[in-house]
């Protein structure tokens, strides 16, 4: 599945300052029956976000208008627990492009990148930072540039660098999936095997 090119991002943020959230949190399991990655924005933290009779919890951040953006901030062990790819397609499909923590479950980072969502990963200090500034200033934006791999807090100017595997940043920015990249490679492998001896 294709999806929108990612170069740079320039957006708002919604902070989520909890540590150890797990893919069941992001979306909870009576919810995986689709196969197709539609729909599952709405159930993108169902408990934490809706009483039992699906009025919405008034605390809870996606329900305060005073957060919104594509930039989703949450803290450290972002997406652990068990390997549903579910959880990266209810964050995608609510709207963030991009999931910033200090740490993330490998599997959940992976299939972010998988999906057109880019995991990045800042340093302790550097979330603390943003945090503070989204509290002060709920319209303080965060640049993401993948082609620098860097992400900048603008109200200070802060900067850091970010890690990304060379073959998911190339697939990110030209908003290919896996099978996307191989379609792309076709007229290439037609012409090596078409200079082949029979």
């Amino acid at each position: 599945m294709a999806y929108d090119k990612f170069t740079t991002l320039n957006s708002t943020a919604v902070p989520l300052p909890i540590e150890n959230v797990d893919t069941d949190q992001i979306i909870p399991a009576r919810f995986l029956k689709a196969t197709e990655r539609k729909g599952f924005g709405d159930n993108l933290f169902r408990d934490w976000r809706f009483h039992q009779d699906d009025t919405p919890k008034e605390d809870f951040v996606l329900n305060k208008p005073t957060y919104s953006g594509k930039i989703l901030v949450g803290g450290k062990n972002f997406g652990s627990g068990s390997s549903r790819e579910h959880a990266a397609w209810a964050i995608y499909d609510y709207g963030f492009r991009c999931v910033v923590s200090s740490f993330f479950a490998d599997i959940f980072k992976n299939n972010c990148l998988n999906i057109g969502v880019l995991p990045v990963q800042v340093s302790e200090s550097f979330l603390q930072q943003i945090f503070e500034a989204i509290e002060k200033d709920p319209t303080t934006t965060l640049t993401v540039d993948l082609p620098s791999q860097t992400i900048r807090l603008e109200e200070t100017k802060a900067e850091e660098s970010f890690e990304i595997n060379p073959y998911k940043k190339g697939n990110l920015s030209n908003g290919f999936d896996d099978i996307d990249y191989l379609l792309q490679l076709k007229p290439t492998i037609k012409d090596f095997a078409n200079q082949q001896p029979i």
